[in-house]
């Protein structure tokens, strides 16, 4: 090791030279900026000799989730906003309770079938990124990168954005009575919302998964509140079950559009997101090819069942007319059923959306960390934290875009646009665990599915991304398509020749210092 120092306004610095493996794909390994009066104290002195004396390649995210920490992630991540906020819009499309509640079912069944499928193609390739490695893997670098570029610009920070105005809204319900909140109080509560799960993510992995398991108890609890308020409600008063949820009329109303049907499964679906978190943090987890398949269908069984006992009770306390025209489903229902202890139902909802928004935020860091780790986005992103393996500058990027992103954004738009975009590449990854077991069936799988599964799923994918743009196009539509094509303006210059290397060298350089992160290898 080669060690010097320079004297640049008072500014020393002290360059370390290692191998060109050591940063990356830099043949630095590390530079340390210390001003004097910061270096005074040992510890400091210690801490940054420590970082100094690391190794290349021993970095690494540790493994801490088991079985119980990825039934926490997956049932916590899906379990948020979308149980409390989604059941009027899914009404309103659907156009009766009947088929309100077939679309919930077939939401979750189509929720399992793809995680399922996705747990096939996670343990032949485990690797952290979900769909990001899977097409990158298969299909190579070029189409890997749109997915990269899509979903850490569009899709998961609308899905934060989304979860964080849920939480906005129902932790200021009760503030605000049976009116609206000033929306100006809703971006600033969902922005605190944001920063909060950010600054958690960056903190510890253990940290999380344990508020994980926590809010998933709290969760479940509060879904079993409404699921008994309903059969009380019923056992008191038997005519309310006939009046607001009649057997022989219960698909009165349905709406046979395929523009109408896509957007309630949109809501269904948004209300399931999640499904697929386990992939993108499998280097994480312990024994993926055994934990990996039985977290989800435990995770999404469960969820299934509490989403369509949970509707039920919707539509046995409210009238289809009242649950269209809640802001807030929960707030109404605890309004009606609890009375002066109808705030609770707001405090649970945003702490179920909280914690929706927590894993949320877990799983898609790793995905920009590992484009970044692949060389699809800068190599800071790439890098952990060396004291707490957090991918800290990947997490503190992602709350920057999901801040930008809320400050035009509205709740259904966000909705509709992001499973729009999701479903896309969820259809790209189906394909291509397809052609894997088509062309590749000498390849190890620890699990399969049969090949019915996957297709069927890609058929969905396929018939949701198609069907509103076909039955009731919109000028939005277009916008979302040219923003997920205009990453090839980014991939050309940026990754394919490399523009402007020296510019973010340097720039890494500084924030690799400033947020004390080194390159971090795969934990395979």
């Amino acid at each position: 090791m080669l060690s010097k120092k320079l004297k640049i306004n008072d500014v020393q610095l002290i360059i370390l030279d290692f191998d060109q493996k050591c940063i990356g794909q830099f043949n630095i390994s590390l530079l340390i900026l210390t001003l004097s009066n910061w270096i005074s104290s040992t510890r400091n002195k210690n801490r940054y000799l420590a970082m100094a004396d690391m190794k290349p390649g021993t970095l690494k995210l540790k493994r801490e989730m088991g079985v119980i920490g990825g039934v926490a992630l997956t049932a916590g991540t899906i379990i948020g906003s979308g149980i409390f906020m989604s059941p009027q819009f899914v009404l309103a499309n659907a156009g009766s309770p009947g088929a309100s509640l077939v679309i919930w079912a077939l939401s979750g069944l189509i929720s399992l079938c793809g995680a399922l499928s996705y747990a096939e193609i996670g343990t032949l390739i485990p690797e952290s990124g979900g769909d990001f490695i899977y097409i990158l893997r298969i299909y190579g670098p070029f189409p890997a990168f749109f997915a990269a570029y899509n979903y850490i610009l569009l899709t998961r920070t609308t899905s934060n954005t989304a979860a964080s105005i849920s939480v906005a809204q129902y932790a200021l319900a009760p503030f605000y009575g049976d009116c609206h909140p000033p929306q100006l109080m809703v971006k600033c509560a969902a922005a605190a919302a944001l920063l909060v799960a950010g600054i958690l993510n960056s903190l510890s992995v253990r940290l999380v998964i344990r508020i994980q398991v926590v809010f998933l108890v709290a969760k479940v609890v509060s879904l079993l509140v409404i699921v008994i308020g309903g059969l009380v409600a019923v056992i008191q008063d038997s005519s309310v079950l006939e009046g607001n949820l009649k057997v022989e009329n219960a698909f009165e109303g349905t709406q046979y559009s395929v523009s109408a049907l896509g957007m309630a499964f949109y809501h269904g679906l948004w209300s399931f997101a999640g499904w697929y978190n386990l992939n993108y943090v499998i280097e994480e987890l312990k024994k993926p090819e055994v934990n990996l398949p039985r977290a989800v269908l435990i995770a999404i069984s469960m969820v299934t069942v509490l989403y369509l006992l949970v509707n039920v009770s919707y539509f046995v306390v409210l009238t289809p007319r009242e649950l269209i025209t809640s802001s807030a489903v929960a707030v109404t229902w605890g309004n009606k059923v609890l009375g002066d202890w109808g705030w609770i139902m707001s405090v649970a909802a945003a702490l179920s959306a909280f914690g929706s928004l927590n894993g949320s935020f877990f799983s898609g860091g790793r995905v920009c960390f590992v484009a970044a780790r692949e060389g699809h986005m800068p190599d800071i992103l790439s890098m952990a934290h060396v004291h707490r393996l957090t991918p800290s500058p990947a997490l503190i990027f992602t709350t920057i875009i999901s801040l930008v992103v809320l400050i035009p954004g509205d709740f259904e738009s966000i909705v509709n646009f992001f499973s729009f975009t999701s479903w896309f590449f969820y259809g790209v990854t189906l394909s291509g665990l397809l052609y894997l077991k088509i062309k590749k069936p000498e390849l190890h799988r620890p699990y399969k599915v049969p090949i019915v599964i996957p297709i069927l799923i890609l058929i969905a994918a396929v018939g949701l991304v198609l069907a509103p743009i076909v039955d009731n196009p919109q000028i939005e539509y277009l916008y979302v398509t040219l923003f997920i094509f205009s990453g090839v303006l980014v991939y050309v210059p940026f990754i394919h020749y490399k523009l402007c290397p020296g510019l973010l060298r340097k720039v890494t350089i500084i924030l690799q210092l400033f947020l004390e992160v080194a390159p971090a290898e795969k934990n395979l």
